[in-house]
């Protein structure tokens, strides 16, 4: 029996897919997704940093690593917290330099101390294993149980945030919330995500036993690793109470192949003749910046989408190039779960006044994040500039606001089954079934207006006219 599968209430996900990225050389990419600490935005750039001019002679390996590092900050860094200055930046070059490093993990401590005085969780570190960790292939699939984790802000505590749908973890009954006390007997306490995915992911078809507390009792879950297929986009017309056809949508990831699939379904419901549509982001924690772009770009004719800002100020600005797959009217529906990607769509469509949007404020993630291999497989990421929504909105830890408040219990978010999402069963469905109906209402009675090309003189004449015309003699 499929156990059920509730709605995230917040998203940190597991580090998500970067793309193949190879030693020295990697193709541009832009991600927005929720990383490990929380929604991030990424940049996989082709640039290296190159030697930073100074007096200090690099000539171990493990120095030249720890200076491309301190490079790619004094570069690009956009500081979000005032912590950094350029002179205080070149004094740690110095010091860090100063010092002898007998293994790469010394220098990968050093390289990490100095980041940590930045006070970014999203600007960090990571050695060679971890990076290769996080070159999964973004066309749509994830090794490992498919369990989203984060730590607990207050407690410390690795919990999971929620399966993935279909995975091993959602099979066997791992639930949002569930504390992970240990990984195969060992405990996790004090352990970061990072750690705790080393550990959890491996070869499929070999298992990992987590320990797991809910509501105070101790949990032993056996999981089978196998190979996740993720699929995007999942859709289907509905009917309402009378008669309207709606197309439902729900966009999962803004994976690879995510545009391509938002098209196929679009497609198929225009062709099935969907009379408007509802475009489901909840929980989606995001994905790749251009399938937001181009997905935007499929229900927006013309309008700036978004915009990106470095500390130089406004460096790119992307728009609607005036092919949109559809011009019916849209309902989105978001919750605390829709993060960066999902929030560029759903700031895209609200400011060009193209959907109504529906549920709770979304996540409240917009930091972009540069993503660099260094020169011995080790690599990092940093923060370097922040999006804005078409109207310069800046949502970071803000979130954006629905245009019509609808929460979800957390009650039903548990009892609530994944064929549930999207049917009579969910509640924030009907609320913006609702608000869809209103719409294509308004947009009836607009239609219904004199014409004069036509004999609809009901229409060009005042209602006090039309009663009398037609009350009985």
């Amino acid at each position: 029996m499929v156990p059920n599968t509730p709605l995230a209430w917040k998203i940190f996900i597991e580090r998500r897919g970067l793309a193949q990225m190879t030693r020295g050389r990697a193709s541009i990419l832009v991600l927005i997704s929720v990383g490990a600490c929380a929604a991030t935005a990424a940049v996989l750039a082709k640039d290296m940093a190159t030697p930073f001019g100074g007096t200090t002679q690099i000539s171990d390996s493990p120095k030249e690593v720890m200076d491309q590092a301190w490079q790619i900050v004094f570069r690009d860094y956009l500081d979000i917290n005032g912590k950094y200055t350029p002179d205080h930046w070149r004094h740690l070059r110095r010091d860090i330099l100063a010092k002898s490093y007998g293994t790469p993990k010394d220098a990968y401590d050093s390289i990490r101390g100095m980041l940590a005085t930045l006070d970014d969780p999203y600007t960090r570190f990571l050695d060679p294993r971890e990076f290769k960790e996080m070159q999964i292939d973004t066309s749509g699939e994830l090794s490992g149980v498919g369990i989203q984790l984060s730590i607990d802000k207050q407690t410390k505590d690795l919990v999971v945030i929620s399966p993935l749908d279909g995975s091993p973890a959602s099979r066997a009954g791992v639930m949002p919330k569930d504390t992970i006390i240990a990984i195969d007997s060992k405990p996790t306490k004090g352990m970061s995500t990072e750690d705790a995915v080393k550990l959890i992911r491996g070869q499929a078809g070999t298992s990992v036993n987590l320990t797991l507390k809910r509501n105070g009792q101790s949990i032993e879950v056996k999981l089978i690793r196998e190979r996740i297929e993720l699929h995007a986009v999942e859709h289907k017309m509905n009917a309402s109470p009378n008669g309207v056809k709606v197309g439902y949508i729900r966009l999962k990831q803004f994976t690879a192949t995510a545009t391509k699939d938002m098209r196929l379904a679009l497609q198929d419901l225009e062709g099935k003749g969907a009379q408007g549509y509802v475009l489901d982001l909840r929980s989606n924690p995001g994905g790749l910046l251009m399938a937001s772009v181009e997905i935007a770009r499929q229900w927006l004719n013309e309008g700036t989408i978004v915009s990106t800002k470095t500390r130089d100020g406004i460096q790119d600005v992307k728009r609607a190039n005036g092919h949109a797959l559809t011009a019916k009217p849209l309902v989105v529906l978001v919750n605390e779960g829709s993060a960066s990607a999902s929030e560029i769509l759903s700031g895209a469509l609200q400011d060009n006044s193209r959907a109504v949007l529906v549920g709770q404020k979304t996540f409240g993630k917009g930091l972009v994040q540069s993503v660099r291999g260094l020169s011995d497989g080790s690599g990092m990421t940093v923060t370097i500039a922040k999006y804005l929504t078409p109207s310069g909105r800046d949502i970071h830890k803000h979130g954006i606001d629905p245009d019509v408040s609808v929460k979800m219990s957390e009650q039903e978010a548990q009892q609530l089954k994944r064929d549930d999402l999207g049917t009579r069963k969910d509640s924030q469905y009907r609320v913006a079934e609702t608000t869809l109906l209103k719409q294509l209402q308004t947009a009836n009675s607009l239609q219904k207006t004199y014409s004069p090309t036509s004999a609809n003189l009901p229409a060009a004449l005042p209602a006090t006219t039309r009663s009398l015309e037609t009350a009985p003699n």
